[in-house]
Protein backbone atom coordinates (compact mmCIF):
# COMPACT_ATOMS: atom_id res chain seq x y z
CA UNK A 1 0.00 0.00 0.00
CA UNK A 2 0.97 3.39 -0.62
CA UNK A 3 2.37 5.93 1.92
CA UNK A 4 -0.63 7.13 4.12
CA UNK A 5 -1.53 11.04 2.79
CA UNK A 6 -1.52 13.39 5.68
CA UNK A 7 -5.08 14.50 6.77
CA UNK A 8 -7.13 17.07 8.53
CA UNK A 9 -10.05 16.07 10.25
CA UNK A 10 -13.04 17.85 11.72
CA UNK A 11 -15.74 16.07 13.59
CA UNK A 12 -18.85 18.15 12.68
CA UNK A 13 -21.26 15.81 15.46
CA UNK A 14 -19.97 13.54 18.51
CA UNK A 15 -23.84 13.29 20.01
CA UNK A 16 -26.04 10.43 20.15
CA UNK A 17 -29.65 9.88 18.25
CA UNK A 18 -31.14 12.51 20.33
CA UNK A 19 -28.51 15.06 20.24
CA UNK A 20 -27.85 16.73 23.64
CA UNK A 21 -28.98 19.25 24.97
CA UNK A 22 -31.93 16.50 24.87
CA UNK A 23 -35.77 17.68 24.40
CA UNK A 24 -37.73 18.77 27.60
CA UNK A 25 -34.53 17.45 29.69
CA UNK A 26 -33.01 19.75 32.73
CA UNK A 27 -30.00 17.79 33.69
CA UNK A 28 -26.87 19.31 34.48
CA UNK A 29 -25.52 18.01 31.45
CA UNK A 30 -28.14 19.68 28.98
CA UNK A 31 -28.01 22.56 31.49
CA UNK A 32 -24.22 22.59 30.68
CA UNK A 33 -22.85 26.10 29.50
CA UNK A 34 -19.83 24.11 28.60
CA UNK A 35 -19.75 23.82 24.96
CA UNK A 36 -18.19 20.64 24.36
CA UNK A 37 -21.92 19.22 26.32
CA UNK A 38 -23.70 20.71 23.26
CA UNK A 39 -23.53 17.22 20.76
CA UNK A 40 -25.38 17.37 17.25
CA UNK A 41 -25.56 13.53 15.82
CA UNK A 42 -22.47 12.15 14.75
CA UNK A 43 -20.77 13.25 11.35
CA UNK A 44 -17.56 13.84 10.15
CA UNK A 45 -15.38 16.11 7.53
CA UNK A 46 -12.06 14.44 6.24
CA UNK A 47 -9.63 17.19 4.07
CA UNK A 48 -6.87 15.50 2.02
CA UNK A 49 -5.46 19.02 0.38
CA UNK A 50 -8.08 19.89 -1.37
CA UNK A 51 -10.07 17.00 -1.29
CA UNK A 52 -13.31 16.68 0.83
CA UNK A 53 -14.99 13.49 2.20
CA UNK A 54 -17.59 13.72 4.67
CA UNK A 55 -18.67 10.77 6.78
CA UNK A 56 -22.84 10.63 7.13
CA UNK A 57 -24.99 13.32 7.22
CA UNK A 58 -27.65 13.49 9.89
CA UNK A 59 -30.50 15.84 10.55
CA UNK A 60 -27.89 18.61 11.38
CA UNK A 61 -25.54 18.64 8.69
CA UNK A 62 -26.71 21.37 6.88
CA UNK A 63 -25.67 23.38 10.98
CA UNK A 64 -22.83 21.64 11.08
CA UNK A 65 -22.02 22.60 7.27
CA UNK A 66 -22.62 26.51 8.01
CA UNK A 67 -20.47 26.68 11.07
CA UNK A 68 -17.35 25.14 9.89
CA UNK A 69 -17.87 27.03 6.63
CA UNK A 70 -16.58 24.10 4.18
CA UNK A 71 -17.69 24.87 0.51
CA UNK A 72 -16.64 21.81 -1.32
CA UNK A 73 -18.32 18.00 -0.90
CA UNK A 74 -16.44 15.38 -3.37
CA UNK A 75 -17.85 12.30 -1.74
CA UNK A 76 -19.93 11.32 1.25
CA UNK A 77 -19.13 7.85 3.30
CA UNK A 78 -22.20 6.45 4.96
CA UNK A 79 -21.64 4.20 8.06
CA UNK A 80 -25.22 2.94 7.97
CA UNK A 81 -28.76 3.61 7.59
CA UNK A 82 -30.26 5.02 10.80
CA UNK A 83 -32.10 8.21 10.44
CA UNK A 84 -29.19 10.17 12.75
CA UNK A 85 -26.86 9.19 10.23
CA UNK A 86 -28.88 9.95 6.95
CA UNK A 87 -31.52 11.98 6.89
CA UNK A 88 -29.47 15.09 6.34
CA UNK A 89 -29.03 13.72 2.74
CA UNK A 90 -30.40 16.35 0.69
CA UNK A 91 -28.63 19.93 2.09
CA UNK A 92 -25.85 18.54 0.02
CA UNK A 93 -27.84 20.83 -3.11
CA UNK A 94 -26.25 23.73 -2.23
CA UNK A 95 -22.69 21.89 -3.00
CA UNK A 96 -23.85 21.83 -6.40
CA UNK A 97 -24.22 25.15 -6.77
CA UNK A 98 -20.82 26.22 -8.61
CA UNK A 99 -20.09 22.45 -9.41
CA UNK A 100 -22.82 19.94 -11.17
CA UNK A 101 -20.16 17.26 -11.23
CA UNK A 102 -22.44 14.25 -8.86
CA UNK A 103 -21.30 13.16 -5.47
CA UNK A 104 -20.46 9.98 -5.30
CA UNK A 105 -21.86 8.06 -2.27
CA UNK A 106 -20.10 5.48 -0.91
CA UNK A 107 -22.13 2.33 1.52
CA UNK A 108 -22.18 -1.17 2.19
CA UNK A 109 -24.53 -2.90 0.48
CA UNK A 110 -27.53 -3.28 2.81
CA UNK A 111 -27.45 0.27 3.91
CA UNK A 112 -27.19 1.30 -0.30
CA UNK A 113 -29.97 -0.25 -0.57
CA UNK A 114 -31.79 1.53 2.47
CA UNK A 115 -30.73 4.50 1.11
CA UNK A 116 -32.63 3.97 -2.17
CA UNK A 117 -35.78 3.26 -0.48
CA UNK A 118 -36.09 6.39 1.41
CA UNK A 119 -34.73 8.58 -1.22
CA UNK A 120 -36.29 7.35 -3.89
CA UNK A 121 -36.43 10.75 -5.25
CA UNK A 122 -33.02 11.39 -5.83
CA UNK A 123 -31.73 7.94 -6.76
CA UNK A 124 -34.65 6.36 -8.43
CA UNK A 125 -37.51 8.68 -9.46
CA UNK A 126 -35.33 10.97 -11.11
CA UNK A 127 -38.69 13.40 -11.63
CA UNK A 128 -37.46 16.36 -9.84
CA UNK A 129 -34.93 18.81 -11.64
CA UNK A 130 -33.57 20.15 -8.35
CA UNK A 131 -32.80 17.05 -6.75
CA UNK A 132 -28.80 16.42 -5.67
CA UNK A 133 -27.03 14.72 -8.23
CA UNK A 134 -26.09 11.98 -6.19
CA UNK A 135 -24.09 8.63 -7.17
CA UNK A 136 -24.77 5.68 -4.48
CA UNK A 137 -22.25 3.18 -4.56
CA UNK A 138 -22.54 -0.43 -2.97
CA UNK A 139 -18.97 -1.46 -1.99
CA UNK A 140 -17.74 -4.21 -0.36
CA UNK A 141 -14.06 -3.43 -0.19
CA UNK A 142 -11.23 -0.55 -0.52
CA UNK A 143 -11.85 1.98 -3.13
CA UNK A 144 -10.78 5.38 -4.46
CA UNK A 145 -12.19 8.53 -3.61
CA UNK A 146 -11.08 11.47 -6.79
CA UNK A 147 -11.52 15.17 -6.62
CA UNK A 148 -14.96 16.37 -8.41
CA UNK A 149 -13.17 19.20 -9.16
CA UNK A 150 -10.61 17.95 -11.56
CA UNK A 151 -7.24 18.54 -9.49
CA UNK A 152 -5.96 15.06 -10.29
CA UNK A 153 -5.96 14.27 -6.32
CA UNK A 154 -7.39 11.09 -4.64
CA UNK A 155 -7.28 9.42 -1.53
CA UNK A 156 -7.59 5.80 -0.63
CA UNK A 157 -10.83 4.19 1.26
CA UNK A 158 -11.03 1.13 3.01
CA UNK A 159 -14.10 -0.28 4.63
CA UNK A 160 -14.01 -1.36 8.31
CA UNK A 161 -16.94 -3.90 8.92
CA UNK A 162 -18.12 -3.84 12.69
CA UNK A 163 -21.05 -4.17 14.58
CA UNK A 164 -24.06 -1.98 16.02
CA UNK A 165 -25.68 -5.10 18.26
CA UNK A 166 -26.80 -7.34 15.25
CA UNK A 167 -26.56 -4.65 12.08
CA UNK A 168 -23.61 -4.99 9.98
CA UNK A 169 -22.22 -1.59 9.28
CA UNK A 170 -19.08 -0.06 7.89
CA UNK A 171 -16.40 2.22 9.79
CA UNK A 172 -13.52 3.68 7.34
CA UNK A 173 -9.82 3.49 7.43
CA UNK A 174 -8.29 6.37 5.53
CA UNK A 175 -4.17 6.45 5.95
CA UNK A 176 -3.43 6.59 9.44
CA UNK A 177 -6.77 7.52 10.80
CA UNK A 178 -10.03 5.59 11.26
CA UNK A 179 -13.63 6.47 12.11
CA UNK A 180 -15.58 3.69 13.82
CA UNK A 181 -19.39 5.13 14.89
CA UNK A 182 -22.20 3.29 16.18
CA UNK A 183 -19.88 0.14 17.32
CA UNK A 184 -20.68 -3.16 19.97
CA UNK A 185 -18.41 -5.03 18.68
CA UNK A 186 -14.92 -5.59 15.88
CA UNK A 187 -15.06 -9.10 14.72
CA UNK A 188 -11.16 -10.08 14.96
CA UNK A 189 -10.41 -9.56 11.00
CA UNK A 190 -11.34 -6.17 11.09
CA UNK A 191 -9.03 -5.66 14.31
CA UNK A 192 -6.36 -6.36 12.61
CA UNK A 193 -6.70 -4.02 9.69
CA UNK A 194 -6.87 -1.14 12.69
CA UNK A 195 -3.47 -1.36 13.67
CA UNK A 196 -0.94 1.44 12.67
CA UNK A 197 -3.06 4.29 13.61
CA UNK A 198 -2.32 7.81 14.62
CA UNK A 199 -5.70 8.79 15.22
CA UNK A 200 -8.90 6.70 15.77
CA UNK A 201 -12.96 8.07 16.68
CA UNK A 202 -14.68 5.37 18.50
CA UNK A 203 -18.03 5.17 19.38
CA UNK A 204 -18.88 5.21 23.32
CA UNK A 205 -22.18 5.91 24.18
CA UNK A 206 -21.97 6.13 28.19
CA UNK A 207 -21.23 4.18 31.96
CA UNK A 208 -23.90 1.82 31.68
CA UNK A 209 -24.05 -0.77 29.13
CA UNK A 210 -26.35 -0.93 26.05
CA UNK A 211 -27.09 -3.81 23.63
CA UNK A 212 -25.75 -1.65 20.13
CA UNK A 213 -23.15 0.41 21.29
CA UNK A 214 -19.69 0.54 23.40
CA UNK A 215 -19.08 1.38 26.73
CA UNK A 216 -16.89 4.27 27.63
CA UNK A 217 -14.63 1.54 29.85
CA UNK A 218 -15.37 -0.94 26.27
CA UNK A 219 -14.00 1.35 24.11
CA UNK A 220 -11.00 2.33 26.07
CA UNK A 221 -10.64 -1.16 26.17
CA UNK A 222 -10.20 -1.31 22.64
CA UNK A 223 -8.44 1.61 22.58
CA UNK A 224 -5.76 -0.11 24.40
CA UNK A 225 -5.81 -2.74 22.07
CA UNK A 226 -5.33 -0.92 18.98
CA UNK A 227 -2.93 1.29 20.30
CA UNK A 228 -3.00 4.38 18.56
CA UNK A 229 -1.69 7.70 19.29
CA UNK A 230 -4.81 9.13 19.89
CA UNK A 231 -8.14 8.34 20.47
CA UNK A 232 -11.55 10.44 20.74
CA UNK A 233 -14.59 9.13 21.84
CA UNK A 234 -17.75 9.73 19.81
CA UNK A 235 -21.27 9.18 19.86
CA UNK A 236 -22.20 10.35 23.80
CA UNK A 237 -25.40 10.76 25.81
CA UNK A 238 -26.41 13.23 28.10
CA UNK A 239 -25.02 11.37 30.79
CA UNK A 240 -21.79 12.27 29.71
CA UNK A 241 -20.13 15.76 31.57
CA UNK A 242 -16.99 16.25 29.35
CA UNK A 243 -15.26 18.03 32.01
CA UNK A 244 -15.62 15.80 34.78
CA UNK A 245 -15.21 12.32 32.59
CA UNK A 246 -12.68 13.72 29.84
CA UNK A 247 -10.32 13.71 33.20
CA UNK A 248 -10.69 10.67 33.85
CA UNK A 249 -9.55 9.16 30.78
CA UNK A 250 -6.32 7.09 30.30
CA UNK A 251 -3.59 8.80 28.69
CA UNK A 252 -4.07 9.46 24.79
CA UNK A 253 -8.06 8.58 25.09
CA UNK A 254 -10.27 11.90 25.27
CA UNK A 255 -13.58 12.58 24.39
CA UNK A 256 -14.38 14.16 20.92
CA UNK A 257 -16.43 17.34 20.83
CA UNK A 258 -18.05 19.00 18.33
CA UNK A 259 -16.05 21.23 15.93
CA UNK A 260 -12.70 19.39 17.15
CA UNK A 261 -9.91 19.60 14.76
CA UNK A 262 -6.93 17.36 14.31
CA UNK A 263 -4.06 16.93 11.91
CA UNK A 264 -3.18 12.93 10.74
CA UNK A 265 0.16 12.51 9.94
CA UNK A 266 1.23 10.88 6.98
CA UNK A 267 3.99 8.39 6.22
CA UNK A 268 4.47 4.80 5.85
CA UNK A 269 1.47 1.95 7.19
CA UNK A 270 2.48 -0.39 9.33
Amino acid sequence: MADAPPLKVTLLGTGTSTGVPVIGCDCRVCRSDDPRDHRTRCACLVTCGDLHLVIDTGPDFRRQALREGFRRVDAVLFTHHHFDHVVGLDDLRPFFFDNRAPIPCFARPNTADVLRSMFRYIFCDGSYPGVPKLHLRAVEGPFEVASRYGTGRSVHVEPVEVFHGALPLYGYRIGRFAYLTDTSRIPDESLARLHGLDVLVLDALRYEPHPTHFTIDEAVAVARHLGARQTYLIHMTHSILHAEVDARLPKGVNLGYDGLSFDVAGGPMS
